[in-house]
């Protein structure tokens, strides 16, 4: 290539830069002139315009400054969601025992059946107890009156802990209350009768026909349709009552005079006792109908264990000071009325929850297995004597409850 092409193909590129440059400049111009026209619009607003991007931004301050950082305002990764995480801290946070508890209380379809279940077994490990540990001899109402007392004060203290309103439920839920508290006590006044002038044999039967009579007045007062399953188990289940108690109420040969059950053996004070028994049995089952209904309507099944208790105690305490001579119980005796007062509190409150969740015929069944399980545990100690009987009578009543438990729960159209 020649001087002269190379000294035209350098201006040319001098040209271009030269364009190249301006084109840079005018670029780089415009940009400053803008930056410069909005930093002079920012720094010198209007009144008005600075007035309303003030008030605009004032609420936004204000809301970033109340925020505050928790455990769900922090990044998660996807792959495990926040809720997963808060079940997993309950988890670790509540021991098993909380988590069986809560389960049963309100965790499964069958809460309500599991409840029944939990209170039989409070009911007879209570029984056990009191034929196990034997102490002073406390007269029936001042035992009701400590009992009933336990149970009042430990539902008060159950709904303040749970702040739940007490006395401000409506006139119609206070009218269902007052009821099954009066009826519960009636019905605990004419058992008491009742045990004193029959036998212990016969006084366990008619309790046992508690559950019949619930399922009966279920049928007018909860207006609850009785299937032939649910009559089915209750006929299995009360045969097998009659089967485990046979051999005690059949007493072979004559009664002898020193018996203590010659006094209930013959005369009209026996049939009276035996019809007083059967009204606390019939006044029992609409106590539970009640119960129900109280429950349900007030949405917390301790009102009615509460409810009981305030009107059973004073009524307990007026009838030991009437009926009976007042006996001072020693420490040994006072422990055990305690224990067996908490384990009576946690036996209702059971029981009330698994009548508020389950329909009365299916959850009556489920009291049975108290029988059952008494006799299993008193023949495994040696403390009752097995028989033919017993272990057919046990098996028809865990039949009974086991064909409940697999029909389940019944659906309710509300």
């Amino acid at each position: 290539m020649d001087p002269p092409a190379i000294a035209d193909r350098r201006d040319d590129d001098i040209e271009l830069g030269g364009v190249s440059v301006e084109m840079a400049e005018s670029a780089i111009g415009s940009s400053t002139a803008a930056a410069n026209e909005l930093s002079s619009s920012s720094s010198s607003p209007s009144v008005d315009g600075g007035d309303s991007v003030s008030d605009q931004i004032t609420p936004l301050l204000s809301q970033s400054q109340r925020q505050k950082v928790n455990i769900f305002s922090l990044p998660y990764p996807r792959r495990r969601p926040v809720k997963e995480q808060v079940t997993k801290l309950a988890e670790t946070e509540i021991s098993p025992f909380m988590q069986f508890a809560l389960w049963v209380w309100n965790g499964s379809r069958y809460s309500g059946l599991l409840c029944m279940v939990v209170s039989s077994v409070i009911y007879c490990l209570m029984e056990i107890v009191s034929d196990v540990f034997t102490a002073q001899s406390i007269p029936l109402f001042e035992m009701a009156f400590t009992r009933c007392t336990i149970i009042l004060v430990l539902s008060f203290v159950w709904l303040k802990r749970s702040r739940q309103p007490i006395f401000s439920t409506t006139s119609s839920v206070r009218k269902l209350l007052v009821l099954r508290a009066v009826m519960g006590y009636l019905s605990l006044l004419s058992f008491v009768y009742s045990i004193q002038r029959v036998p212990p044999s016969q006084s366990i039967i008619l309790s046992f026909t508690t559950p019949i009579m619930a399922a009966i007045a279920a049928r007018f007062i909860l207006h609850e349709k009785l299937k032939i399953a649910e009559i089915g188990g209750l006929a299995c289940s009360f045969f097998g009552v009659l089967f485990v108690f046979r051999p005690i109420i059949n007493l072979p040969g004559p009664i002898e005079a020193g018996d203590a059950n010659a006094l209930y053996a013959t005369g009209s004070s026996h049939i009276l006792a035996v019809l007083v028994g059967l009204f606390s049995s019939t006044i029992g089952g609409i106590s539970y109908c009640l119960t129900r209904a109280g429950a349900k309507a007030a949405d917390q099944p301790v009102l009615t264990v509460f409810a009981f208790g305030l009107i059973a105690s004073p009524a307990a305490a007026i009838s030991s000071l009437t009926f009976e001579d007042l006996v001072f119980p020693r420490f040994y005796s006072l422990l055990l009325m305690i224990v067996l007062g908490v384990s009576a509190f946690l036996a209702e409150v059971t029981l009330a929850r698994g009548l508020q969740l389950e329909k009365t015929g299916k959850a009556v069944n489920i009291l049975y297995v108290e029988a059952a399980l008494q006799q299993l545990l008193g023949m495994s100690t040696s403390r009752i004597a097995p028989t033919f009987g017993r272990l057919v009578g046990c098996l028809l009543i865990f039949i009974s409850a086991c064909c409940t438990m697999y029909i389940g729960p019944e659906k309710e159209i509300e």
